[in-house]
């Protein structure tokens, strides 16, 4: 199996670090929590972003209490409630229901202070078979330090991260270089989609088959996604890197898609 691709566990835990990922900046984690369990750390040196994919739990940031978050029973019915915790900062979730909890990380800095997100309403991005649907959790408008969190639901039978793009290059205002993990979910979950990786030169060029609570690791080049016919595709990204702004080049033979 690819080393790009990693697969949901049987208790569906993933941890991905920099150090396990090979990279500098994104860590994502994603936990399975019966009622009543709960998951705790400390954010050390770095940023974090919780995302409540499905299920809801009660929060603690840092000593205050956050309520009980979390409205969705599934990634496909609603908008997610999400919370920004800064380093250096204890946190807790005990889930209240069956809860899949995501925590996105990023190195930290700055003063943000802990929030619930005011997470907007979801845009609709393209036309036709490349028609999907974006909520930007944690876009760069909104305060972090290098975190850029975002989810995406692409129908059965479309495309999304596509014309094929990368973000693998430190050159702004053309290219920022940014780090990305593709948390997948499909609708039902016995579907399966697929995401190639692939760079200019074809020194990295992957196509992966994609199944339910798999995360896709994109440490450089291109990498659209196909969700096939009767399977909805939900994804999770993070995105980090030297400079907190996404800026991307597309493909040069499929940019007349664009047009």
């Amino acid at each position: 199996m690819s080393e790009l691709r990693i697969k949901r566990p049987a208790d569906g835990h993933i941890a991905v670090t920099p150090q396990s990922a090979g990279w500098t900046y994104v860590g994502f984690e994603v936990d399975t929590l019966a009622p009543g369990r709960s998951a705790h750390d400390n954010t050390g040196a770095r940023e974090l972003c919780l995302v409540f994919v499905s299920g809801q739990g009660r929060v603690t940031v840092g000593g205050r209490d956050f309520g009980e978050l979390g409205k969705r029973m599934s990634p496909f019915d609603g908008p997610p409630a999400a919370v920004y915790v800064p380093p250096h900062t204890d946190w807790s979730v005990t889930a209240t229901t069956p809860l899949t909890l995501a925590g996105c990380t990023a190195p930290g800095g700055g003063s943000y202070p802990a929030r619930i997100i005011d997470v907007p309403a979801q845009i609709t991005r393209g036309k036709g078979s490349n028609t999907r649907y974006v909520t930007n959790i944690l876009p760069e408008d909104q305060p972090a330090h290098a975190l850029l969190v975002v989810e995406v639901i692409t129908p059965g039978g479309n495309t999304s991260s596509y014309p094929p793009h990368k973000h693998d290059t430190d050159d702004l205002p053309n290219e920022s270089l940014l780090e990305e993990t593709y948390y997948h979910r499909l609708n039902p979950p016995q579907g399966f989609a697929l995401q190639r990786v692939y760079t200019d030169d074809r020194s990295l060029d992957e196509a992966l088959v994609i199944e339910d609570g798999d995360v896709t690791l994109v440490p450089r080049g291109y990498h659209p996604v196909a969700a096939v016919h009767g399977y909805d595709l939900y994804y999770l990204n993070t995105m980090a890197g030297p400079k907190r702004t996404w800026k991307f080049h597309n493909a040069a033979e499929h940019e007349w898609l664009m047009k």
